[in-house]
């Protein structure tokens, strides 16, 4: 945890300070989208499906079609009204899964 501002956050995901008592944004397992463009660190919702656990993420994994597992975080508002998702990590089960984005 780290405190800013006089108030504890969870963590930071690149930069991003989280509330530790906010119930809108949350750490979730997801599978995510990413067609060639895996360096960026937020997607849009609809790059998005969210699942219950980590095996599960991983069990749905397909880089063939460019859906990788993740952990990440959201959804989130951006300032051009998209719900956006923040990638945490990806959750690599085996060092030929990673990709240059």
């Amino acid at each position: 945890m780290v405190r800013k501002a006089g108030l504890w956050y969870l963590g930071v995901v690149k930069g991003y300070y989280i509330d530790s008592e906010s119930t809108v944004v949350n750490e979730h397992f997801a599978l995510v989208y990413a067609p060639g463009r895996r360096r960026r660190d937020r997607y849009p919702e609809n790059c998005v499906t969210l699942v219950e656990t980590e095996q599960q993420a991983i069990d749905g994994e397909d880089a063939a079609n460019n859906l990788f597992a993740a952990r990440v975080l959201g959804p989130a508002r951006s300032s051009e009204g998209l719900r956006l998702y923040y990638l945490v990590t990806w959750l690599v089960t085996t060092p030929t899964q990673i990709r240059p984005g």
